[in-house]
């Protein structure tokens, strides 16, 4: 039976799926698209098809011993996350994982207006996204404790690197926030994610929370900056932050909206992570190359 299992190994998984798969050790991709789990095969991995929105049909799922990461993103609307139920609901009690990790997201914290956000900073999401996210990471949580195995939660911020750069937003002139009025926000490589992933299964214990970034934030806009900087193209017009409400769409408004910092120094030190990319400058040119 392989070691680890990934539910949802799109963008980030299949990374990290990849870099197991590199050192020998037995890999399980779930996926809910056919089409994705053909290629997947095809590249030699082991592939189950599985789609958590309706689970009325499906069997349990025995993951004896195995390790999970879970990387499902919740389903749109409302505020409790279904496919991480569903995904509890689906392991036989028979069955239970060795470990589950779980990616949240920072989005469970409260806006800070610029304020630094540790693990022990309250969790009152103002989005119903990141009220989906706290919903997921309890509901895993009182699981673990429940059938007695580690659960580690990460939670992550915007997620960069190869084919996901914000190239329509830029060739298209979409409007960006004066620079004066955008507020901090936080970034983490894709590659640099499957590292964390990694080790938070192999250095993490039951209960643990990591904030995951690069631990250099910067404002929306510069980033947006730097992403056409690097690709050559023209930066986008700047507008107010009045005017943005009018004129970005509510998920663009709801992001610039949010403004914090993400201290990263308990992934860094008890996860002994070194970053391949600890500044966006480095994370960018190796995303176009």
């Amino acid at each position: 039976m392989p070691d680890i299992f990934i539910a949802g190994c799109g963008y980030c998984g299949e990374r990290l799926a990849r870099t197991y798969r590199d050192t020998g050790t037995g890999v399980t991709c779930m996926v809910r698209s056919p089409e994705r789990a053909q290629r997947l095969t095809s590249d030699g991995f082991v592939t189950t098809t599985l789609a958590l929105d309706d689970i009325t049909e499906l069997p349990p799922l025995d993951l004896s011993g195995q390790t999970v990461f879970y990387l499902v993103p919740p389903p749109g609307g409302g505020t409790s996350d279904l496919r991480a139920r569903n995904f509890i609901y689906l392991l036989s009690p028979a069955g239970t994982p060795k470990k589950i990790i779980y990616m949240s997201a920072t989005s469970v914290y409260h806006e800070t207006d610029g304020g630094t956000v540790t693990e022990a900073s309250p969790t009152i999401p103002d989005t119903a996204m990141g009220k989906r996210r706290l919903d997921a990471e309890i509901v895993f949580r009182d699981y673990g404790s429940k059938v007695g195995i580690p659960v580690i939660t990460l939670r992550v911020s915007g997620i960069y690197g190869p084919g996901r750069l914000p190239l329509m937003q830029i060739s298209q002139g979409q409007p960006l926030l004066n620079e004066e009025e955008s507020g901090p926000s936080n970034r983490i490589h894709v590659d640099d994610l499957a590292d964390i992933c990694r080790a938070a299964a192999l250095h993490g214990n039951g209960g643990d929370i990591f904030n995951v970034s690069d631990g250099h934030p910067s404002s929306m806009t510069s980033y947006f900056d730097a992403c056409a900087d690097v690709l050559g193209m023209p930066r986008q017009p700047r507008v107010s932050l009045t005017e943005a409400r009018h004129l970005m769409t509510p998920l663009m408004f709801s992001y610039i909206s949010q403004s914090r910092i993400v201290d990263n120094s308990a992934m860094m030190h008890k996860l002994g992570i070194t970053l391949r990319y600890p500044t966006v400058q480095e994370g960018l040119k190796k995303s176009i190359s």
